[in-house]
């Protein structure tokens, strides 16, 4: 079951039903563990990880920081080699200027590769309400488009399928039953797809970087379709964030090194095209005309953020993804947007600027730092999702039932006899749901633990409570340090003491 079409539901919803589908956790699970392995072995082949990691932050922390000026520099190269550059602030006018280019080419077909920007755009749709057909070209993405979904996972879009899916979403698609296996299901997309290739009047890609020495867009591929995509159609549009920017080849090498590792393991992508213009007189491929749309949509409002501007440097590998325990368990449509995992949780809010409709997915994360640790450009994401929680309060966008939570809570530790009483309470109230040392009912706020795990009960003695016996046995074995340790622990408890009466 899907969990992308109902914009209603929450973010609990959403993880509700992808904890009850069974297949979607272990395909989940099995290529995100998979993906980390491979991550890990192609890390440790290169040697001096850890260097590598601080140079490529090193340079996509001097690009943000001087973002104007490499901005600046690739548009004017870009458009000496004879690009048509445009600035677009918002999705709505990105959209806007892509139709207008269909409509004056009388297009009728476009081909994609992989972009994650024209999901911003839901560019498809837009395509499809003017009667141009789009169609997905990288295989992942070409099998949830048939299955009317939207990407699961930043690299791996279908990570979700299994081959029995895909096959009954082939069949239909060929008027005929295919089996599930992969050469025969790999050569039906092929052959589909080539056909798709030399009918299209529009090609349209991502961009993985911008080289702002050369005004080159460069995209990485692993199955050749962005190279088909960029060479046989006449026109083709380019879709660019805003920081997609590395000033130099020599940087761009550091990032070809970096991405791949980062992203599947692999030494470097199979396929990486620098495109510098369109075909010349000299060229035997390429489109005639070349257009690069450099999207804004919400980024250049983190620029100058001292907690945020971090948040550019993202290379769109998707190690995080694969490292975060939360994403393992629940995928990628639980978070309900574009960007998913730690990175999406952080990017959704920031970029849509609605902490009151998107605020919710930061707390889709347990905060352990799994996200940093993975990270090729280092990037604080644990940090910055704990920022958003704090902004979501300070806007009052918490429920109400959470504000009066932490109230009660903060009366209660503000004061030790208060917590103590509760502690107290709570070791009575607990037999009622305890059983072998464990609390695994399903009533009220303790559901959301206990549906998929036990709670511990209270124990009958706590740290508290044996800690009297515990300092006078420290004084009776006449331990050296036990009257200087008693002294400053009495004096401590005092200054408690005082300040609580105050």
């Amino acid at each position: 079951m899907s969990t992308t079409f109902n914009p209603t539901t929450t973010i609990k919803d959403r993880a509700h039903i992808s904890l009850n589908d069974e297949f979607l956790r272990n395909a989940v699970k099995y290529t995100t563990e998979k993906l980390r392995t491979s991550k890990k072995l192609a890390s440790d082949e290169l040697g001096n990880w850890e260097e590598w990691r601080e140079r490529a932050r090193q340079i996509r922390l001097h690009t943000i920081a001087h973002l104007d000026y490499y901005l600046s520099e690739f548009v004017k190269n870009a458009r000496a080699a004879g690009v048509h550059v445009h600035f677009a602030t918002t999705a709505q006018e990105a959209v806007h200027i892509t139709m207008r280019i269909a409509e004056a080419k009388g297009a009728k077909s476009v081909v994609k590769s992989k972009s994650m920007v024209s999901e911003e755009l839901h560019i498809n749709h837009r395509l499809e309400e003017i009667g141009v057909e789009a169609i997905e070209t990288d295989l992942g993405e070409y099998i949830i488009q048939l299955a009317g979904e939207t990407p699961s996972h930043i690299i791996i879009p279908a990570i979700h399928k299994n081959k029995q899916q895909v096959a009954e979403l082939f069949s239909e698609e060929a008027g005929e039953v295919l089996p599930p296996e992969t050469p025969i299901l790999a050569g039906f997309a092929r052959a589909k797809l080539r056909e798709k290739f030399l009918e299209a009047d529009i090609g349209m890609t991502g961009c993985n970087f911008a080289i702002a020495e050369t005004g080159s867009m460069v995209l990485f591929s692993n199955e050749g379709n962005a190279r088909m995509v960029s060479t046989v159609p006449k026109t083709q549009i380019t879709y660019m964030g805003m920081e997609r920017i590395i000033p130099s080849l020599d940087d761009l090498e550091v990032m070809a090194t970096m991405l791949p590792r980062s992203a599947t393991g692999q030494k470097l992508t199979v396929y990486m095209s620098a495109i510098t213009g369109p075909r010349r007189q000299e060229d035997s491929d390429g489109p005639e005309e070349m257009h690069i749309i450099i999207l804004d949509n919400g980024r250049s409002s983190q620029l100058g953020d001292p907690e945020f501007q971090e948040v550019l440097n993202c290379i769109r590998c998707g190690a995080c993804l694969n490292a975060c325990p939360v994403y393992r368990h629940v995928g990628g449509h639980t978070y309900g947007w574009v960007y998913s995992g730690p990175i999406g949780a952080v990017l959704t809010p920031r970029l849509n600027q609605d902490m009151e409709k998107w605020g919710e997915v930061s707390y889709a994360s347990s905060l352990c730092g799994a996200c940093h640790e993975a990270c090729p450009v280092k990037i604080p994401l644990h940090d910055m999702l704990v920022y958003i929680r704090r902004q979501k309060v300070e806007e009052g966008y918490t429920p109400a039932s959470e504000r009066m939570a932490f109230k009660g809570f903060k009366y209660i530790m503000s004061s030790h006899r208060r917590f103590k009483r509760i502690v107290n309470l709570g070791k009575t109230g607990q037999k009622i749901i305890a059983r072998d040392g464990a609390i695994t009912s399903k009533i009220g706020p303790l559901k959301g633990w206990t549906e998929h795990r036990y709670a511990p009960v209270l124990t009958d003695e706590s740290f508290r409570d044996t800690w009297d016996n515990l300092s006078a046995e420290l004084h009776v074995n006449g331990n050296k340090m036990a009257p200087d340790v008693l002294k400053r622990l009495q004096e401590a408890k005092r200054r408690r003491e005082e300040k609580h009466h105050e």
